[in-house]
């Protein structure tokens, strides 16, 4: 392997990232990772669960940065806007670092059942942490549960419309998804 160089977790990410572009997800192993990274499967394994996790990798941190902004929203925002005010947030910060490979991750998930199931996970937790939050703080379990949900899918189609043009405002976007969300359930 040689000497040690810095950065082995975003190494493997780009590593993953353009052998998934190149031969598709099902096609590369750990092992192919790991030796376009330059680092040994092991240290894959110390950075991510499974090769799945890879296309994850900021999911904790993301539903963190939800958690903390959550805490800090203005107690006049009713709970579905304190949530998605949230999301926004968290996108704008932390989306930036997934620029280059939105769209491979995007079209990766789209063609696999088992990341689509995966994806469907990452957004329930988050779901239900954005849930603990609001309970605690400022509404009743169902109606946190609610308003969780439907903020959850506002930044899901968000997040999508994102993937296809990395260059939109991520907050417009969420704006946009909030908008359509809110005529969809109190149509004029």
């Amino acid at each position: 392997m040689g000497r040690w160089e810095p950065n082995a977790q975003e190494r493997l990410q780009h590593a993953a990232m353009t052998l998934f572009l190149e031969r598709g997800y099902t096609e590369v192993t750990v092992a192919e990772i790991a030796e376009r990274a330059g680092v040994t499967k092991r240290t894959f394994f110390n950075h991510f669960t499974d090769k799945r996790e890879v296309l994850f990798a900021g999911a904790p941190a993301f539903e963190d940065r939800v958690v903390q902004y959550l805490a800090e929203a203005d107690d006049g925002l009713d709970a579905i806007d304190a949530a998605v005010m949230a999301l926004t947030r968290a996108g704008t910060d932390l989306l930036a670092n997934y620029v280059e490979y939105a769209d491979v991750r995007r079209k990766v998930i789209a063609a696999s059942p088992e990341l689509h199931e995966r994806n469907l996970i990452k957004m329930s937790s988050l779901a239900a942490a954005i849930t603990r939050a609001l309970d605690t703080h400022r509404e009743s379990s169902r109606a946190a549960a609610f308003a969780a949900q439907a903020a959850v899918t506002v930044f899901t189609a968000a997040y999508d419309d994102w993937t296809e043009d990395t260059t939109a405002e991520f907050d417009a976007l969420m704006q946009e998804s909030l908008t359509c969300l809110r005529k969809a359930v109190h149509p004029i």
